[in-house]
């Protein structure tokens, strides 16, 4: 029951699901995140550790970047059905809507250097 509880509870928080659905458009790194969704480098890095913990997002590094990407799922059949289903769910939400319209203006050359 543990793995299930924390799949859900990593999914109980508006910002971390808002990070799922910009992952599902593409892989970013926090400086896009953060800039996406207006909140503090601190606290996207502790959103993603949630995520990352409940086996619903990895990382790679590459060079300087470290960029954030959603997994496949195969840790947990909690992660992998939660993410199918996240899919779906939430594409006519304003908020979500915006935040998409959002991913093609992110730079992030332009937003890590400031």
């Amino acid at each position: 029951m543990n793995a299930f509880v924390k799949v859900m509870k990593a999914v109980s928080d508006p910002n971390r699901v808002k990070i799922v659905k910009l992952l599902q458009q593409n892989t970013m790194c926090v400086c896009e995140l953060q800039s996406a969704l207006g909140i503090s480098q601190p606290s996207v890095s502790k959103h993603l550790k949630i995520l990352e913990d409940a086996g619903l997002v990895d990382f790679q590094k590459d060079g300087l970047w470290v960029n954030y990407s959603l997994t496949n799922g195969k840790s947990s059949p909690y992660a992998a059905s939660l993410l199918g289903n996240l899919k779906h769910w939430l594409e006519d939400d304003s908020e979500v809507v915006e935040l998409i319209k959002k991913v093609p203006y992110l730079n992030r050359e332009e937003l890590c250097k400031k």
